[in-house]
């Protein structure tokens, strides 16, 4: 009895000292956009768990309310992600309210020197992503050191996922330097700046982006530029809907204007790579026909 009861003991002893160690709980992120979400994911992989607030493609950004559960994920965040000058002013009445142990929260347009007033649509440059992604990369490393290698590999893969998109601007920037085109708002900004493009009708573009109603001069501005065939592109955001801007939508299609939609959150089944080629293949697309 005694040596069955000494090798049970010992079978015990054998399979404690054999027991898998407790896994590294993913690091939780929390990303304002789901763009910011996307790239989050691609530089933490399995190390990290994020949730993404704004995502709907038929939702109104500048109309989204946070809910409780949002509140919630906040609170509970490792890693908090949003834009700044005054794109998502929600996440900061959250995280004065919701304050996390430990939390780290990354600002993206403080990342790049943008402020208040400035176009808020700044993921739509390449270069942004890239600033997130490397910041990012180097909060994964202090909150999970043993994953270090892992995020720097994710880091230089993001970086040369970029590539091509680059090279489509360059290629298509050889004919649009200095084309005159125009906007319902300002979403497609820099990427219309990194395209070399002479931006046109601004101030009606800011109104329709802040709610207000453009002024008689601007409206009659931008019709007369359709008109006349004096832009060569229109880009519309297909996620906001306003009557004076739906007008000059439909007043460019009647004037055979070439028409491209953007939208302010990535679309459903794309990564960021992925969605920037494909507006830029639009672009490529509405100005050959």
């Amino acid at each position: 009895m005694r040596c069955i009861s000494l090798l049970a003991v010992a079978l015990m002893i054998s399979l404690i000292s054999f027991t898998p160690s407790k896994a590294h709980a993913a690091i939780g992120v929390v990303a304002a956009e789901n763009f910011y979400g996307d790239v989050a994911q691609q530089i933490g992989g399995p190390d990290v768990q994020v949730t993404s607030i704004l995502s709907n493609p038929d939702e109104d950004p500048h109309l989204f309310e946070a809910s409780p559960s949002v509140a919630r994920a906040v609170s509970r965040a490792g890693i908090v992600i949003y834009s700044g000058i005054d794109y998502d002013p929600w996440m900061q009445s959250l995280l004065r309210t919701e304050r996390g142990k430990d939390r780290r929260t990354i600002v993206v347009a403080t990342l790049i020197g943008k402020k208040p007033g400035d176009n808020p649509h700044i993921w739509y440059d390449p270069n942004t992503m890239l600033a997130l992604a490397k910041v990012l990369a180097g909060e994964l490393d202090v909150a999970d050191a043993s994953h270090r290698s892992k995020y720097h590999e994710r880091l230089a893969r993001f970086e040369n996922s970029l590539q091509p998109i680059i090279a489509k601007i360059a290629q298509l920037r050889a004919r649009t330097q200095g084309m005159p085109v125009t906007a319902t708002e300002p979403v497609f900004g820099y990427m219309f700046h990194a395209l070399g493009m002479e931006i046109r009708n601004r101030s009606f573009q800011l109104a329709v982006m802040n709610d207000t109603e453009p002024s008689a001069s601007d409206v009659a501005r931008f019709e007369d530029d359709l008109k006349a065939h004096r832009v060569k592109l229109l880009v519309y955001n297909r996620q906001a809907s306003d009557p004076t801007a739906e007008r000059m939508l439909n007043l460019a299609k009647a004037s055979h204007i070439p028409v491209v939609g953007a939208s302010e959150t990535e679309p459903p089944g794309e990564d960021y790579q992925q969605w920037m080629m494909s507006e830029l293949d639009a672009v490529g697309h509405a100005l050959e026909n």
